[in-house]
């Protein structure tokens, strides 16, 4: 079971090598984390952007062009949808956002008729963190693209969490579907959500993972805070899941362990055909490079 992100890397040693392809990858931290991927081995790589800019950066970074089929697209749209193609001519298993905006990457991948959706799919994104308080990664979702998600749409990244977690080795994840409270409030719609979850798992609707809702963020990872408020069940205060009740709690959570705790993560979109990164343009190479890693090892 892998326990820390750095573990993906020993992991990925004996998987087939899977083909990435950047869209817009005109920037070093993008090109770098790339380098670094297939000098380990993780991925060969196809980068979608500006031929010239991408020598220029290599040349800067000390980076060997070689590494690289390089494919040349100006413009940011441009470089989006002729990544996309890519994955759908079968020249790619994993896609990458490099320096194009969020809104033209996701607009790629939404495409009705050339994107990489299957009707009914929702897209969610699934982060992997690593905290140094907890005693194991937590797979968290979701903290970037669905603003309010209703039961169908927590349904399915509850899934996506246990799909993920399957990935990293674990056999039987504990999914804490998240409120403010672990009373039933019925007027509280992330209450009853999550209570409905749980039942459905009981009932066995959602299969391979112990369900547990609604529990607070302090029973779902603190053992001792369970004890307190005899919260007695396989997830309370041991979850390797969270499913959060909305947008800002997925958010302020995970920028709070990352840029206060010091916390590392990985991160993808889940639901399209492929895995899809959507790491920040402001992201370190280090977690881009767990990005990659995590996708790697999360596609099929």
């Amino acid at each position: 079971m892998i326990t820390k992100l750095n573990d993906l890397f020993t992991a990925l040693k004996n998987k087939p090598s899977r083909r990435l392809v950047v869209a817009a990858a005109n920037d070093a931290h993008s090109i770098d984390a790339v380098a670094k991927a297939v000098e380990m081995g993780i991925v060969e790589a196809t980068l979608v952007g500006d031929t010239v800019r991408i020598k220029e950066v290599c040349k800067e970074e000390q980076i060997d062009i070689n590494l690289f089929t390089i494919v040349h697209e100006t413009d940011e749209m441009g470089a989006a949808r002729k990544a996309v193609a890519l994955i759908n001519e079968g020249k790619g298993n994993l896609l990458m956002k490099g320096l194009v905006s969020t809104d033209k990457y996701m607009r790629a991948i939404l495409d009705k008729e050339n994107g990489l959706m299957t009707p009914g799919a929702v897209l969610s994104h699934v982060t992997v963190m690593e905290t140094p308080r907890y005693h194991k990664l937590l797979i968290c979702g979701d903290v970037a693209i669905i603003p309010a998600p209703e039961l169908k749409e927590k349904l399915a990244i509850a899934q996506y969490l246990i799909n993920t977690a399957y990935a990293l080795g674990i056999e039987k994840p504990k999914v804490a579907v998240l409120a403010a409270t672990e009373q039933v409030m019925p007027k509280m719609q992330a209450c009853v959500d999550a209570a409905l979850m749980s039942k459905m798992a009981d009932r066995g609707q959602i299969k391979g993972a112990y369900v547990e809702g609604p529990l607070a963020l302090d029973v779902a990872i603190d053992k001792e805070s369970a004890e307190i408020k005899k919260i007695e069940n396989e997830v309370a205060g041991d979850a390797d899941c969270l499913v959060f009740p909305n947008i800002e709690a997925g958010n302020v959570f995970y920028k709070a362990n990352t840029k206060l705790a010091g916390g590392e993560q990985g991160a993808i979109v889940a639901g399209a055909r492929v895995p899809a990164i959507l790491s920040s343009r402001g992201d370190s190479v280090k977690t881009k490079l767990y990005s990659i890693a995590l996708a790697a090892i999360s596609a099929k």
